[in-house]
């Protein structure tokens, strides 16, 4: 019998694919194709869902993460496979602490999304050594320290620097040298420049208030 299958991403031409690869499997029977994670728990309890791919990242800038957590707790035997393509350095880690299954990169893994379906399905939790490595400027994403990462996630949401050093509870001259540090890594001329950077290529995002803390 073929595994249910539930799709939720916010980009059409990515649950396309999804779907396509999903209906040309005798092993997978897509169910629904969603494009908010905010209905992916009501969809989990109204039907027999067995596998869950959903995109981290919405267009809102929010995570499904939170989300992905009330559908494990509420029923566990369900299995997520998280896919994205922003290398935000933080998601393998909350991902994890999500309960998410397995965890795949969209443009970076060697192994493809069938072969990882596949594994999940048969009990293996399949994550990425690491985040892909990414060039900033001058830099490469693992150049920065986790202190000049988390001011910098910080950075990608607007945030003054008396407002990230009252956030990390640190002092503002630490934030400021860390700012300083990163411009010289980087070569970038600006805080500013810096910042839209890193959140363009998906380094850092600045998560909402809302947002669930794993």
């Amino acid at each position: 019998m073929a595994y249910k299958v539930l799709v939720v991403d916010d980009q059409k031409l990515s649950r396309q694919l999804f779907s396509l690869m999903i209906e040309n499997s005798p092993n997978y029977e897509l169910l629904y194709e969603l494009e908010s994670a905010s209905v992916a728990y009501i969809y989990c309890a109204k039907y027999t869902v067995d596998l869950v791919i959903m995109d981290i990242v919405m267009a809102d800038g929010s995570t499904s993460l939170d989300e992905a957590k009330r559908i494990k707790t509420s029923f566990p035997d369900i299995k997520i496979l998280a896919v994205t393509s922003m290398p935000e350095v933080s998601y393998l880690k909350k991902a994890r602490a999500a309960g998410i299954d397995s965890f795949w990169y969209k443009e970076a893994d060697d192994i493809t999304l069938l072969e990882i379906m596949d594994l999940t399905m048969q009990g293996e939790s399949i994550y990425p050594d690491h985040t892909p490595e990414l060039t900033i400027g001058n830099a490469k994403s693992y150049d920065f320290t986790p202190s000049e990462i988390r001011v910098l996630r910080e950075m990608t949401t607007g945030a003054s620097n008396n407002e990230i050093a009252e956030k990390l509870f640190i002092d503002v001259t630490t934030v400021k040298k860390h700012i300083t540090n990163m411009l010289q890594k980087t070569g970038f001329k600006n805080r500013t420049e810096l910042a839209i950077e890193a959140r363009v290529h998906g380094l850092v995002i600045g998560r909402k208030e809302d947002e669930v803390d794993y």
